[in-house]
């Protein structure tokens, strides 16, 4: 049995249940009934606006946004989906800051809520700098479903490393 490096954190009667769905070549069709479809927001543009509508529909309050684009350098390997920077500058007598959100390229072609669940991620962190309880807090206020969509989103990156691109 290969170890399903996605999912060490779980019960073993989940992993054993995992790891049945992987012998028998499930675990892809199992993903697919559950998210048919791949999302069409594909364009830094179209990222962006897709991001400043959940933050302005949750966290109207919070730092300017200044960028949101996908990036071919985030690697899942390096345990990252999705970055958040903050950038700093002088400008005058005044020092201008604004977030900056990376996602890996990974996500132009998953379901939506895979993408959906890595912004709120990525936008909790302009409140809330560590993976704490207020973070997680805060990423259920914007998605009430974040828990299962990261859990069936390790389902999906465990069937990457076994099998093929789903969408």
């Amino acid at each position: 049995m290969q170890k399903l490096k996605y999912l060490t954190a779980y019960e073993p009667k989940v992993i054993n249940q995992i790891q049945s769905l992987i012998d028998n070549d499930q675990l892809g069709q199992f993903i697919f009934n559950k998210y048919p479809e791949a999302h069409n927001i594909t364009s830094a543009r179209a990222l962006y606006d897709y991001a400043i509508d959940i933050k302005n529909d949750y966290l109207r309050k919070s730092s300017v946004l200044g960028k949101v684009i996908y990036d071919d350098k985030i690697h899942v390997i390096n345990d990252a989906l999705g970055l958040h920077t903050y950038i700093s500058r002088v400008q005058g007598k005044k020092l201008k800051a604004k977030s900056e959100i990376r996602v890996s390229t990974l996500f132009k072609r998953t379901p939506l809520p895979f993408l959906r669940m890595i912004v709120v991620h990525e936008l909790a962190h302009l409140k809330e700098k560590q993976h704490n309880k207020a973070f997680y807090q805060l990423c259920r206020h914007m998605e009430p479903d974040y828990h299962q969509i990261e859990f069936d989103l390790r389902l999906y990156l465990t069937h990457l490393d076994f099998g093929e691109a789903l969408y």
